[in-house]
């Protein structure tokens, strides 16, 4: 994506602009210290350790304590009058709306899209739905009755939203923008009634204050951060509220939301002016060294809706200049900022360009997006670490278990969205792509309503599960990254379609999800059909059919040729008749007069490649991860991340869907110990939960040694087979003197080693098998008698004397295995062994490994 070079203009306009704002950004800083970190907040207010709190907030926001740094935050007049008329001059300026842009996209309302059940989105969607629904009202709502003196039934939820937590209400905004989401994808009626339940009990809150004032802590916090004394991130909850209540007001219409909206933003209005009378502007500026969420933005859209002038002013107040001045004079320096307290920043001065027309705003927000994608970005598409960015271009040595927090991803859509809307170009869709692909669809844990995560692991060998955080819990939890993610599952289908409007409108279809879109200004309905990719079938097959509204006028249909796809392959067929296909990066576009029937089918080649780590340093250029598509595709393995040097084609391998019902587990006790290994020992142990490593550890594919590709797991029986560890391929299970162990295929026990014929089991159990050594006929794999979890197994033979104990241990049901390839699988070759490789996002515990060291 290049990037345009400011015009003379814009530069002046920039300079210009700086120094106008000189006295404001003087105290503006973005000096970082551990205290931004949402995780060490949390941690530090919820001790008992007074001296810890003492000694941290010793430095809080840069001020020192002593009686002399005190003094001089008394009540004052900084402003001299001269000074007061140039600032009031100021902002009559900037308030004053420039013609805001023509000729950008529209989205498609949500109550337009309808997501299909057989796509891995809908699934999202619903299990999201289901947690939606789950949440009770009374429990939300403790907080906000508390601090408005209100009945508080019930009791508070946990985490961030306990009774004691100065972050409380955070979540319940975002629930409310959450549910609006959902109910418009969904029209169901009955979360609709929760969600209106929960604007008028939060009305009577507010009515019972009187003044405007909404929230679920007292308004005391604001005293203490306007006098800058030490208190969490009051505003950013306050954002979150107000973004909530805007969105039930837009999608679905509530007109009390919007009462409530701006009666909040009245009281708020008036008391950051107070501040800025009283001390200086430069003193609330201060007061947003700190998190304060996207209040910019919010404030804008509020201005579209309402016009008045207050709420465009307010919105100028929180665009924080001294981090929006340096993306104005296009300088990478943001390291060290606190990723997610300054995206929302600039989607607010991207509302500001949409509402303004000022190309300053544009130039931040493209400039901002190239910057992060091109130097601060991993191959998921996400960004930060421990939630910061450090140093640009130095990739290799942040990977950790604290990478890419939710949250950032989820605002990073929304930049790229913007950015797209704005300029049509492909590559920010593709971003999205990629980042909604592996960045957002793997943080739900399965299909578990409320089970989430904050930070995605990125380091070799990382796991969801074993992080600082892990899985969170659906009531006692409530990270910032919980509410982000009720959105984001909320609004699956809000950019898989765009419009352009005009005489001959035209629909961009961007993402390549099953849907269907009633496009109500070209007078169709479209529905999208995606074939699931797999890795034998190198093409993303879509096929789009058409049903007519009545007689409408000619219009396009606007198709993204994805940039990680190639000509060579590529098809495209109208009702039959073949169309020429554009280069990837490009939008093929169809025009005609659409009747019902009509069927555009395309064809994408999908093929693997690496990409390799941002990090300009030569000794990590081997540092390499592995995409198929969009999908970022990761290894199955806690730590082993060499792989062999060459052609990709003759390093990976496709798994074929077969291999699935060639898999098995092996159980004892009534299934309370399954067959299992660690490292190269065979062992017993217990059921293990699914999704994990121990699950991995308990499947093994059966290899027939027959011919017939027709052998399942169902008609083994009689069959010799050789075990192959589910995430171990290329190894087996082999007998080495008397031990069961994992080794190479060829193993020094001889060529049979590794072979077993599964014959009826000893204890004559129905179902029941016995694992027979085909190079020592008569003798067993067997568990013996009165084992422990863990231990392991060896090869026992039969001694001719009948022996109910020696049956017994002998014996094994064999079930479906606990694991199963997923669709997207493939073998890779390792340096020392071989790797499975899976896609990120379908991956819950397991251990993997993201960036993969391709030296020679």
């Amino acid at each position: 994506m290049e990037r345009t070079v400011p015009s003379k203009w814009l530069v002046l306009a920039i300079l210009f602009w700086l120094c106008n704002l000189g006295m404001m950004i003087k105290e503006c800083t973005n000096s970082p210290t551990v205290l931004d970190s949402h995780t060490f907040r949390y941690e530090l207010l919820s001790s008992n350790n007074e001296t810890w709190k003492e000694e941290m907030f010793q430095h809080y926001h840069l001020t020192p304590t002593d009686d002399s740094a005190w003094s001089s935050l008394r009540p004052r007049k900084i402003l001299r009058e001269e000074d007061e008329h140039s600032w009031q001059a100021m902002y009559r300026k900037l308030k004053t709306p420039l013609k805001p842009p023509k000729n950008l996209l529209k989205e498609i309302p949500l109550h337009k899209v309808r997501l299909d059940p057989s796509s891995a989105h809908w699934r999202a969607q619903q299990t999201n739905l289901e947690y939606l629904l789950m949440l009770e009202d009374d429990r939300l709502l403790w907080s906000f009755r508390k601090t408005a003196g209100l009945p508080t039934p019930g009791k508070p939820y946990g985490g961030w939203e306990a009774a004691d937590c100065q972050i409380r209400g955070h979540f319940v905004g975002h629930y409310l923008s959450a549910t609006a989401h959902m109910w418009a994808s969904t029209g169901n009626e009955t979360l609709k009634t929760k969600m209106s339940n929960i604007v008028a009990a939060l009305s009577d809150c507010q009515k019972k204050m009187g003044s405007g004032y909404l929230s679920a802590f007292p308004s005391e916090l604001f005293d203490r951060l306007e006098t800058i004394r030490p208190v969490w991130v009051p505003y950013y909850t306050i954002h979150k509220i107000l973004a909530g209540l805007l969105d039930q007001y837009t999608l679905a219409n509530n007109a009390q939301a919007l009462k409530m909206t701006n009666w909040m933003v009245d009281y708020f209005y008036h008391r950051v002016m107070n501040v800025i009378r009283k001390y200086s502007v430069q003193r609330h500026y201060l007061t947003l060294n700190q998190e304060f969420g996207g209040l910019n933005d919010v404030l804008y859209k509020l201005f579209t809706i309402t016009g008045n002038p207050k709420h465009l002013r307010l919105a100028h107040l929180f665009d924080k200049p001294c981090f929006l001045g340096v993306l104005a004079l296009q300088v990478d320096d943001i390291s060290d900022f606190h990723t997610n307290a300054h995206i929302p920043i600039v989607i607010g001065a991207q509302r500001r360009y949409e509402v303004t027309g000022d190309p300053l705003y544009k130039e931040i927000g493209t400039f901002f997006f190239d910057i992060v994608n091109s130097s601060h970005s991993y191959a998921t598409g996400g960004t930060s670490v421990v939630e910061f960015w450090r140093e640009p271009k130095r990739l290799a040595t942040q990977l950790q278990t604290e990478n890419e927090e939710s949250c950032t991803t989820y605002n990073m859509l929304k930049v790229s969205r913007n950015l797209f809307r704005w300029t049509k170009e492909v590559a920010y869709a593709d971003y999205y792509e990629r980042a909604l692909t592996n960045g957002v669809l793997g943080i739900q844990r399965g299909t578990e309503p409320g089970v989430m995560i904050y930070m995605l692991p990125l380091a070799p060998g990382s796991s969801k599960s074993i992080s600082k955080h892990g899985w969170g819990t659906p009531t006692n939890d409530f990270w910032c990254c919980y509410g982000t993610g009720i959105e984001s599952f909320s609004k699956l289908g809000d950019s898989i379609y765009f419009e352009e409007e005009g005489p001959a409108p035209g629909l961009y279809i961007i993402q390549y999800i099953s849907s269907s879109v009633d496009w109500t200004s070209g007078k169709v309905l479209i529905k999208q059909t995606v074939e699931p990719v797999v890795s034998t079938d190198p093409f993303l097959r879509v096929t789009i059919t058409v049903s007519s509204k009545g007689a409408g006028p000619s219009s396009t249909l606007n198709l993204r040729i994805p940039s990680w796809t190639h000509s060579n392959g590529a098809k495209a067929v109208i009702n039959g008749q073949s169309l020429s296909v554009p280069a990837p990066g490009n939008f093929l576009s169809v025009t005609r007069k659409w009747a019902t029937g009509d069927k555009l089918s395309l064809q994408f080649p999908i093929s693997l490649r690496t990409e390799t780590i941002e990090d300009d340093r030569p000794e990590y250029a081997s540092l390499q991860a592995i995409l198929y598509g969009p999908y970022l595709v990761v290894g199955h393995t806690s730590g082993d991340w060499k792989i062999k040097s060459g052609s990709l084609s003759e390093l990976i391998t496709a798994l074929p869907p077969t291999y699935n019902n060639h898999l098995a587990s092996f159980s004892q006790e009534d299934s309370i110990f399954f067959l299992s290994y660690s490292n190269q020992t065979v062992t017993m142990d217990k059921l293990p939960k699914s999704g994990t490593d121990a699950a991995l550890h308990a499947t093994f594919r059966l290899i027939f040694n027959e011919s017939s590709k027709s052998s399942t797991t169902k008609d083994a029986i009689g069959k010799s087979v050789m075990l192959e560890p589910f995430d171990l391929p290329g190894k087996r299970i082999v007998q080495k003197g008397k031990d069961i162990i994992i080794s190479g295929a060829a193993s020094a026990g001889g060529s049979n080693s590794a072979m077993f014929k599964l014959v009826p089991g000893l204890n004559g159990q129905k179902g029941s098998i016995s694992l027979e050594s085909v190079s020592k006929k008569g003798c067993f794999v067997s568990s013996g008698q009165n084992y422990t979890p863990g231990a392991g197994l060896h090869l026992s033979c039969y001694s001719g004397t009948p022996d109910p104990a020696f049956d017994k241990g002998a014996s094994f049901m064999m079930n479906k295995g606990l694991s199963a390839y997923h669709p997207i699988s493939f073998v890779a070759k390792g340096a020392s062994r071989n790797f499975l490789l899976s896609p990120l996002n379908s991956l819950r515990d397991e251990s993997y490994t993201v960036y993969f060291d391709f030296t020679p």
